[in-house]
């Protein structure tokens, strides 16, 4: 068994537009993704993650590059004669037909019996936990419903790889979550390489074993959800995923792992980094609204003053607006956690912001 599911190698794809330009949708893009792997291609629109997903179906031809399933170079190869199959978010049903005959579909162009199809059409439809449903048609069925279907007749032909194509946009969002986690239980059942493009971030933590962050056709970062979130590589990935405050600052020294930055007027703060910096240098530090403490001094951590600018109730959490004295602003994001009085901090109000070493990622691009 090839050590990779899906390979990509320096891959290249290239449209010419209508005023007779060349735009490259996947600019020298080069990713392995594993076997049983549940990998998140996670991008804005016109980023091209679902280009490099037609791709590796085989809908699109590489203008350069190596695509490899299993080992096997797969990259001039037509779609039909790939062992992939693809899930789209328009579900694509045949509305004639009933729900047997829409999972059963392209066993019956391979010529596989009717009682054998049958009897696989019952396997996946309690796979997708949707047993009995075979004599219903698509306008019968919810959205949610439609979408299984829609996996069941993907899986029914047992593909090496499943491909997703923001399946769940669709969907209203209560259901849509509700999807993610049936989807995630789904994959790790069927042991299947699932790769999925989303443009929504919180859909590709929650079900990915793995994300690849895209932009402008270039793959900027591939990391485990948590090192995505808690350590990324750019200022891009770091506002792409989640909210984040930006901090500008100036390098005033290192010493081993702590590095003294002097954020231009708010104070000086002290940052855990394993990379090197020169005095001077102009950076940024990047620090999670969660990761801020209000009035909740950290010892041996970062303590700065500020001034309440806005604050807004979401029930859950509180979020708060602070700007510093030397004009910078951040948000602030604490859960309601604590029962009867506690202290309520108003608009104008001087609070203290505390963070510690750990909590922010220094940044220079």
């Amino acid at each position: 068994m090839a050590e990779f599911a899906v390979e990509m190698q320096d891959v290249v794809k290239q449209f010419v537009t209508p005023e007779g330009g060349i735009l490259s949708a996947v600019n020298h893009v080069t990713m392995q993704i594993r076997d049983g792997e549940f990998f998140s291609l996670l991008g804005p629109s016109g980023c091209g993650k679902t280009t490099s997903l037609r791709m590796i179906a085989g809908f699109e031809l590489p203008t350069g590059g190596k695509i490899f399933i299993h080992g096997k170079e797969m990259s001039q190869v037509p779609a039909f004669q790939r062992p992939v199959n693809t899930v789209f978010q328009q579900y694509a049903l045949f509305p004639h037909m009933t729900v047997e005959q829409n999972i059963g579909f392209g066993l019956e162009m391979k010529g596989v019996s009717r009682a054998e199809r049958s009897s696989r059409v019952s396997e996946a439809l309690e796979m997708v936990r949707l047993p009995g449903m075979e004599m219903r048609r698509p306008k019968q069925l919810s959205g949610g419903q439609q979408q299984r279907i829609a996996l069941a007749r993907a899986l029914i032909n047992k593909p090496e790889v499943l491909l997703l194509d923001e399946p769940l946009g669709a969907l209203d969002l209560k259901l849509r979550k509700e999807m993610q986690l049936e989807l995630k239980t789904l994959q790790r059942e069927v042991g299947i390489t699932f790769i999925y493009v989303t443009h929504d971030q919180e859909e590709a933590l929650t079900m990915s074993d793995r994300i690849a962050v895209m932009s402008k056709g270039v793959v900027l970062q591939i990391g485990e959800p948590q090192e995505i979130y808690e350590r990324p590589a750019s200022r891009y990935v770091a506002d792409f995923i989640g909210e984040t405050n930006f901090l500008d600052g100036v390098v005033k020294g290192q010493n081993g792992s702590n590095v003294e930055v002097d954020l231009e007027g708010t104070g000086v703060v002290c940052v855990e980094s394993n990379r090197s910096f020169n005095n001077g240098q102009q950076v940024f530090i990047a620090v999670r609204p969660e990761k801020l403490r209000l009035n909740s001094e950290v010892k041996d951590g970062n303590n700065l003053k500020a001034r309440v600018e806005d604050v807004i109730y979401i029930g859950t959490d509180t979020h708060y607006g602070v700007r510093f004295s030397g004009g910078q602003k951040v948000r602030v994001r604490e859960q309601n956690i604590v029962y009867g009085h506690h202290e309520i901090v108003q608009v104008g109000d001087e609070v203290t912001i505390s963070f510690a070493h750990a909590s922010p990622r220094i940044l220079t691009e």
